[in-house]
């Protein structure tokens, strides 16, 4: 629920400065198919009977490496990606440090208490790594988790991709451009 009150705060900042969301239809990923992929494996990692099975962490810690990777392969291409990786990033590093588990605070674990684990999702404890980088930020209402540092970077990370998305400039002309420009006016 962060990534998209950061998708839509952005948005909103940016078409209430003079951008539009057309320009959204301008922006050029390189295999979205497989953030798609990473997202929907991260997704049923959770919320199906999967998060029962033993392992599935390790496909969780796949699909969050494969996101890591993409948002860097995408940093040349797309302004802000880079706040997006680095989160995602920090994300990975606790997750790898813990057995390719996810810790969560206590006070914000919920049914994790009673399991100790569940998917990617492991209880904070003194044998925990990183605690510092991971869930124990407390978000109530309706945007209401645990969410961690990381998960706050790509939150804005998103929100500052989607600001610069709607104010995108138009590519400047190539010579390409110009000279096809030409090619009608010239007597035959």
């Amino acid at each position: 629920m962060l990534l998209l009150v950061g998708l839509v705060v952005g948005l909103g900042v940016g078409i209430a400065t003079g951008g539009k969301l057309g320009n959204l239809a301008h922006l050029r990923f390189r295999w979205p198919w497989l953030v798609l992929a990473a997202l929907i494996v991260r997704e049923a990692a959770v919320v199906t009977p999967l998060s029962r099975v033993d392992g599935v962490q390790y496909v969780y810690a796949a699909a969050l490496a494969a996101l890591v990777a993409w948002t860097v392969w995408h940093v040349d291409r797309v302004r802000g990606v880079w706040l997006v990786a680095i989160g995602a990033a920090m994300n990975l590093v606790v997750v790898l440090a813990n057995g390719a588990r996810m810790p969560v605070a206590p006070s914000l674990a919920g049914s994790l208490v009673q399991r100790g684990h569940v998917g990617q999702y492991v209880l904070m404890g003194p044998d925990t790594r990183l605690n510092w980088l991971a869930d124990w930020i407390g978000v109530p209402g309706p945007l209401g988790g645990a969410y961690s540092p990381g998960d706050v970077v790509v939150g804005l990370g998103i929100g500052v991709v989607a600001y610069f998305a709607t104010r995108q400039l138009a590519a400047a002309p190539t010579k390409l451009d110009e000279t096809s420009g030409q090619l009608g006016s010239f007597p035959p």
